[in-house]
């Protein structure tokens, strides 16, 4: 975990590249072998580090991060999550994850259950809530979480998941409470799956020798048939 140091809204230094840019401090166990051009997730927003020292790092921030993300929020003092790029001579846990927040979701609910903490969720913006699965995965504010419930019928939808002790001491999520913001990233799998199966459909309808096209025809006269035979 990290601090925010600052959050200057128009960085004209060269680091800065005359736009918005956070810097962030109490990193300095994640900045062995840092480069300048690398990515660091802060909160789940993958970022880009543009200077760095023994202890801190800045990142640009685009319009497009401001939009989908709550690093609006960020202000001196902010704890955030810090993540570097995985390694490939490490174990690979969890869920791939790019650090491309979607969107945000509110804390609507949260209580104790043994040693773990049960948060409930909502999100932003209900275009996502499809890609929401009970015991899929979820990225929220850069830790890799499971869904443990789906709830499509309370008011807007909500979501919820189990943190475990060890995971506590090492977010910030216990930390927040009812009503604060979260970065939502969802599983990319499920996005691909629909990619996929809405380009097959669409290949299919526009060919009129299709099988489904074909199939579709034949449902279509077999129904008509059955009618006409009454």
């Amino acid at each position: 975990m990290g601090t925010v140091l600052e959050n200057n809204p128009y960085d004209d230094s060269e680091s800065g590249g005359q736009g918005v840019s956070i810097t962030i401090g109490n990193a300095g166990s994640i900045l062995t072998d840092c480069h300048v051009g690398d990515s660091i997730a802060v909160n789940g927003v993958c970022l880009t580090v543009t200077e760095f020292n023994n202890d801190s790092f800045k990142v640009g921030i685009s319009p497009e991060t401001i939009k989908r993300s709550n690093v609006a929020s960020w202000i001196q003092g902010t704890q955030v999550n810090l993540e570097r790029a995985v390694s490939q001579d490490v174990r690979f846990g969890g869920h791939y994850v790019q650090g491309h927040v979607d969107t945000v979701a509110n804390i609507v609910s949260r209580r104790p259950e043994g040693n773990s903490i049960i948060f409930g969720f909502q999100l932003r913006d209900q275009e996502y809530f499809k890609y929401i699965v009970e015991k899929g995965f979820i990225c929220i504010d850069g830790t890799s979480l499971t869904i443990i419930k789906v709830d499509p019928l309370s008011q807007g939808g909500a979501f919820y998941i189990s943190m475990i002790k060890h995971t506590q001491d090492n977010v910030i999520m216990p930390l927040k409470k009812i009503g604060d913001e979260v970065n939502i990233e969802v599983d990319l799998t499920g996005k691909i799956i629909e990619k996929q199966i809405l380009l097959t459909l669409e290949n299919q309808i526009s060919k009129k020798d299709s099988i489904l096209n074909t199939m579709i025809s034949n449902i279509i006269e077999e129904k008509v048939r059955n009618y006409l035979n009454k």
